[in-house]
């Protein structure tokens, strides 16, 4: 079996909803606007680094702008378009970013053998460095600022805990590319410890044990202040409700082993 950090972070969340997906097939529809954004801007990064057009790959993924996208707020696909273009310009200016064999170390499939016989697999947007340092390199795109407060919180992260874990490398960054009117580039380097990766194996090997035992008891996130549930798209299938089900959700043959939200193409 390959296992992935979405999946265990999905049945962290919540071990019913991992049921829905991975083992019974259903998927998110993909038709936000800003995940599709996502896609297409880090796959203008990689051209960036190829010394090809960057814009011209952002703006041949625009065909998706008519194709029944949900936007939030505001947003229009032009208007993204017009912060990505922004985004890119200013990201080559800043200059800080390096990546020295740009067809080899961006998308990198890095897999480790568990001990339960499994295999684990990550894919890592790139090895570079940042301001000179080598470190891992995470893209994201937001439109919203990440909290740099109080110094180090990046170290936190778990995505970036298990990348160092699954490359070896202490130093990680992430890149976060902020939509707003006036559009930011926020540099969050952090240094993960070597008790932090020990930690996050044995949170994988326990992980694992407990998904292969069966167990998939709901975490209900009913529960004001915070309510999970409510924006979980799979809960059209715990309140029995065809309509949400119909409007969220595609149901696809065979397993799905939550590769492809660790890749960009």
């Amino acid at each position: 079996m390959i296992y992935s950090y979405t999946q265990i972070s999905q049945y962290l969340g919540c071990p019913r909803r991992y049921r829905h997906r991975y083992l019974d097939g259903w998927q998110e529809k993909d038709t936000r606007a800003a995940m599709l954004f996502g896609r297409a801007f880090e796959q203008a990064l990689a051209a960036l680094f190829r010394r090809e057009d960057p814009a011209a790959v952002l703006f041949e993924r625009g065909v998706c702008k008519d194709m029944g996208m949900t936007y939030s707020g505001n947003d229009t696909w032009d208007r993204m378009l017009q912060q990505g273009i922004q985004l890119l310009e200013r990201f080559a200016q800043d200059g800080r970013v390096r990546i020295r064999r740009p067809r080899s170390t961006q998308q990198v499939q890095f897999n480790r053998t568990l001990g339960s016989g499994n295999n684990f697999v990550s894919y890592i947007d790139a090895i570079g460095e940042l301001d000179g340092t080598p470190c891992v390199l995470e893209w994201k795109t937001s439109s919203a600022r990440y909290p740099e407060e109080p110094l180090g919180i990046s170290a936190l992260d778990p995505q970036l805990v298990c990348y160092s874990w699954m490359t070896g490398i202490d130093e990680v960054a992430q890149i976060v590319f902020v939509r707003k009117r006036l559009v930011e580039i926020q540099y969050l380097r952090a240094t993960i410890t070597e008790e932090q990766r020990q930690e996050f194996a044995t949170l994988v090997d326990d992980t694992v044990r407990r998904i292969e035992s069966g167990l998939f008891l709901p975490h209900s996130g009913i529960r004001f202040p915070q309510n999970p549930c409510t924006t979980c798209p799979f809960i059209g299938l715990c309140l029995d409700k065809p309509d949400l089900v119909e409007a969220g959700l595609v149901r696809k043959p065979g397993v799905d082993l939550g590769l492809f939200n660790e890749l960009v193409y």
